[in-house]
């Protein structure tokens, strides 16, 4: 044990004598505020859109097939947000968002299963918004066509739709 206080004490004595010339300390301007990288509508939208023509698997989570609910968890996931894989529960996520008018790329829109039938059955991802025609065109994993673009105007839609909810920051 004496040998080991014998030789830890130098070593100890030593290492705090050069640590303060081993380390070379960082200026930061106090003035500096890191910055925070917004994401937008258009970011999602387009990272959205690099999965066009990827299949449609039910309970496939990406990204070499996807379900609806498991897509835009998956697209919104690269950003940094935690949603749910399942479209039902992703309806109750964010914010309502009230009208079509009030719809922002980047929103999440959802449809009802069967036409007249208010239980939530598919979820999609706004590419952009057609305020003159009361529509918009979304970007969605379909179970005929895989991620794909479509628009609210179809019958198939515009029957199902039951509402939007926001994950992102409002737009100005």
């Amino acid at each position: 044990m004496k040998g080991f206080r014998t030789y830890l004490l130098p070593m100890l004595l030593l290492f705090l004598l050069a640590a303060p010339f081993c380390v070379k300390a960082q200026e930061v301007e106090e003035d500096t505020v890191p910055s925070v990288q917004v994401v937008t509508g258009d970011d999602v939208v387009e990272y959205a859109r690099t999965f066009k023509g990827v299949p449609y698997k039910l309970g496939a989570a990406g990204p070499r097939a996807f379900d609806c609910s498991s897509f835009t968890r998956y697209v919104y996931k690269h950003f940094g947000y935690d949603i749910t894989a399942y479209s039902q529960v992703q309806f109750r996520e964010g914010r309502p968002v009230e009208s079509y008018s009030d719809l922002q790329k980047g929103d999440l829109v959802f449809f009802g299963k069967k036409r007249g039938v208010r239980t939530i059955g598919h979820v999609g991802i706004v590419v952009s918004v057609d305020r003159e025609r009361g529509s918009f065109t979304f970007i969605h994993a379909s179970v005929s066509g895989g991620v794909m673009e479509q628009t609210s105007s179809h019958p198939y839609f515009m029957m199902r739709y039951m509402g939007a909810r926001r994950l992102l920051p409002d737009q100005e």
